[in-house]
């Protein structure tokens, strides 16, 4: 009876889930084996597996299930969170999945966070939080973000950060736009070799659609609020990516490294999980 309702909880935590992340199911597996041979007692297993889809914090409930579901831990917005609020959180995610984003985060969040976290590091001025980053051997080549000028340098590091914690090598060219497009000619043989692009720019955004007529490769653009009056704080750059006449680009919203970089990666890793 005690196989038989360990093999059921197997079956309903891991099978639906074949995308999950290696080092989630070995910890499903430890403890399934663990109580199976007497070394954790029943009660504590189940406490342990009624943590697995979500922990309440009272003004969060983390969301321990979704490495599990998605490949990887919940990504917290540190925006309009307390440097407290994001500490606590981080610290339930990585004490469980072992990898921590947190995006739009501040110097005060990160501090609060390193009291908790004392691996936790912290990039200014992608204003991006990171810990439990993957081994270096473990990273799946492809992704490479390309940016057209220096001001928009935060949005593109943070879109290389997310897919190389996501486990993915982010190559950056950087100060690309078409201003001086002998500068992105330059970079062909790079973008040829890649097999996904994040294309960051602000301005009138035109940099994707360059790109898009040059290689045979998925882009993500990203327009960012960078320009002057008319630029409407991004929206013209958003419009124009919208409207490219370069097939094969996807827009997210403005300023969104993090989501531009996140698509990346799983373009990558699930052509990689696939292949294998």
């Amino acid at each position: 009876n005690t196989y038989f309702i360990i093999a059921s909880i197997e079956y309903i935590w891991i099978n639906p889930y074949k995308g999950a992340l290696e080092i989630d199911e070995q910890r499903i597996r430890e403890l399934l084996e663990n109580i199976q041979s007497g070394r954790t007692d029943v009660d504590s297993g189940v406490a342990e597996l009624r943590g697995l889809p979500f922990e309440d914090l009272g003004f969060a409930q983390v969301d321990h299930h979704r490495s599990i579901r998605q490949g990887f831990p919940e990504v917290v917005f540190g925006q309009g969170k307390t440097p407290q609020q994001i500490a606590d959180i981080s610290s339930a995610i990585i004490s469980r999945s072992g990898r921590l984003i947190v995006t739009r985060a501040s110097e005060d969040a990160f501090a609060a966070v390193k009291k908790q976290l004392p691996e936790a590091e912290y990039e200014q001025s992608a204003r991006i939080i990171t810990a439990g980053k993957p081994k270096n051997e473990s990273r799946v080549p492809g992704v490479l973000i390309a940016c057209a000028g220096t001001s928009d340098l935060p949005v593109a590091i943070e879109a290389a950060l997310t897919a190389e914690m996501m486990g993915c090598v982010a190559e950056r060219i950087f100060d690309v736009g078409v201003a001086g497009i002998h500068r992105l000619f330059d970079k062909l043989d790079n973008l040829n070799e890649a097999r996904a692009i994040v294309a960051v720019a602000g301005m009138e955004g035109a940099l994707p659609s360059v790109i898009g007529g040059l290689v045979d490769v998925p882009i993500i653009a990203v327009p960012t609020s960078v320009g002057y009056g008319a630029s409407l704080g991004g929206v013209a750059a958003l419009l124009a990516m919208l409207n490219s006449c370069a097939p094969g680009i996807a827009v997210v919203n403005i300023d969104n490294g993090f989501g531009a970089g996140y698509l990346a990666a799983n373009i990558i890793l699930s052509a990689e999980r696939k292949a294998k």
